[in-house]
């Protein structure tokens, strides 16, 4: 076969691609400027306003825990309400480390985010999935496995994320425990930890512990957990006591208000920044209070609401405009900041998934987001993941992260060279340096068709759903499992029954 397709041409250079088992892409680098909307005076402003939200209205922490930790460190507290002086603010998030390295099984997959660099990490969170025959239903643990399956293949993402699908044939208490399993069994690169109570993050930590070894986290960032607020202003004790577990334990939170613009946030784009900026900041600075150098992460979730149905909207022009001017404020203060990416809230993989999704993935590589998450499969409004759309958004986070490594300048003066060979009305095809640079010097999308309609006609006529979940089925059925020590893989199944048998798994 291989001296066939050496003899062949043009369909046979394609099989080679086909065939050829690509690695993960390293961090991305960017090599092009920020996209910054506001100028000096009204970055200043948004975070004269924060401060003053934070000093004047305050945020309510329902945690007893965590109300004692602010009255420890001399913070205005007064019932729930903590009120948050800005010097003290300003102290505590200056010790936020500005760049995280997140070390991954496979000491070749470790990837740094913050100051220019960023990672593309899967959807998580869905109820339902769309499968490899396009049909809705509930997610099941295989289900999951498969979805970890393909992050761990496809280059451009850096993580397997946790839940990329609800596995509802496992009892709820115990679910943490085998999505957990599940991104360290499937993969070698980075992950994220379950933060549904502070009890499950522990176990989580545990479980990272027992793979990378007890004292290693302290030194070393292998998981990364999420913490949401409830906007407006609130942050209660399930999410504080995931908190606390990881930044004891020096692994990064995402601290991130979910923003449900014009709901939970005044109907404006520059103040609904302001009261994020000012709930993003007291959950930052509260890692520090917690543990002083921990990682953390500026963090969000963003959407617009329909006023004419209360449904959030993914891709609208409001939310691009956030995520610039959240990139500035993090900036700003200094810290690696959180987005969420190809968003949509189609029902299928169509144009409307597609132009959603396109529009906040551009945004989110100009406005320089450093963990870019929900890269992979979100549709209808998060409630389903599509298998067809998993890998194609990670398709076009490789088209996006080619476009923002910026312009190659290293072969100008070789390839510069061509034009005096080929001259007036000639052609490139055959010249040498395009044999040999036709693979890089252009992104050759594997899942868009760009041949004749004649061609398309020829070949079934299959559009892009039909394509994707092809490509999709065809990369599970090559998966090679990555190797784990069986002495650590039998520590964490024994990690798993012992918790089971003390947890019940009936709870919510």
């Amino acid at each position: 076969m291989e001296e066939n397709i050496r003899r062949g041409g043009r369909g046979a250079r394609r099989q080679l691609r086909q065939n050829k088992v690509e690695s993960m892409l390293p961090q991305l680098t960017r090599g092009i400027p920020y996209v910054e909307l506001a100028s000096e005076e009204q970055v200043e402003r948004i975070h004269n306003a924060s401060m003053d939200i934070l000093e004047n209205v305050g945020v309510d922490f329902r945690d007893p825990t965590a109300l004692k930790d602010w009255q420890g460190i001399g913070a205005k507290v007064d019932g729930e309400r903590v009120y948050l002086d800005r010097g003290l603010i300003m102290d505590l998030v200056k010790s936020i480390p500005a760049e995280i390295t997140l070390h991954a099984r496979d000491p070749q997959k470790t990837v740094s985010l913050g100051k220019g660099k960023s990672i593309f990490v899967p959807m998580t969170g869905a109820p339902f999935i769309r499968d490899l025959n396009d049909d809705r239903r509930w997610g099941t643990l295989k289900d999951l496995n498969d979805f970890h399956k393909l992050s761990h293949i496809l280059p451009a993402l850096h993580s397997t994320a946790h839940v990329i699908c609800e596995p509802m044939d496992i009892a709820v208490g115990h679910r943490h425990l085998w999505i957990t399993y599940s991104s360290m069994k499937h993969s070698d690169k980075t992950f994220m930890g379950m933060t549904t109570s502070g009890k499950r993050a522990e176990d989580v930590i545990d479980m990272c512990k027992i793979m990378f070894g007890q004292d290693y986290l302290e030194t070393h960032a292998v998981t990364t957990g999420n913490v949401n607020g409830n906007s407006p202003l609130v942050w209660d004790e399930t999410m504080l006591g995931a908190l606390r577990a990881f930044s004891r334990n020096m692994q990064p939170v995402l601290c991130s208000p979910f923003v449900l613009g014009g709901a939970n946030t005044p109907a404006s784009t520059a103040a609904t920044v302001a009261q994020l900026n000012a709930e993003a900041l007291s959950a930052l600075a509260y890692t520090q209070v917690v543990r002083k150098g921990a990682p953390a992460i500026y963090g969000h979730y963003l959407s617009t609401v329909s006023m004419q149905s209360g449904a959030p909207m993914a891709g609208t022009p409001e939310i691009s405009l956030m995520n610039y001017l959240i990139g500035q404020m993090a900036r700003y203060y200094d810290v690696p900041w959180r987005t969420s990416n190809t968003l949509g809230g189609a029902k299928t993989f169509d144009a409307q998934a597609g132009y959603e999704s396109a529009t906040t993935l551009m945004a989110v590589c100009h406005a320089g987001a450093n963990y870019i998450w929900h890269s992979a499969g979100w549709n209808e409004a998060g409630m389903h993941v599509s298998m067809a759309k998993f890998v194609v958004d990670a398709e076009q986070c490789a088209m996006a992260y080619r476009m923002t490594e910026g312009v190659k300048w290293d072969d100008f003066d070789q390839a510069l060279a061509a034009v005096p060979d080929i001259g007036p009305g000639g052609h490139y095809l055959g010249h040498p340096y395009t044999q040999s640079n036709f693979e890089t010097a252009f992104f050759m999308p594997k899942l868009f068709d760009n041949n004749s309609f004649e061609q398309w006609q020829a070949e079934g006529q299959k559009e892009i759903t039909e394509r994707a979940l092809g490509y999709a089925d065809k990369q599970l059925k090559s998966y090679q499992q990555p190797d784990l020590d069986p002495a650590i893989d039998e520590a964490l199944l024994e990690y798993i029954a012992k918790r089971e048998k003390e947890t019940p798994g009936d709870v919510t």
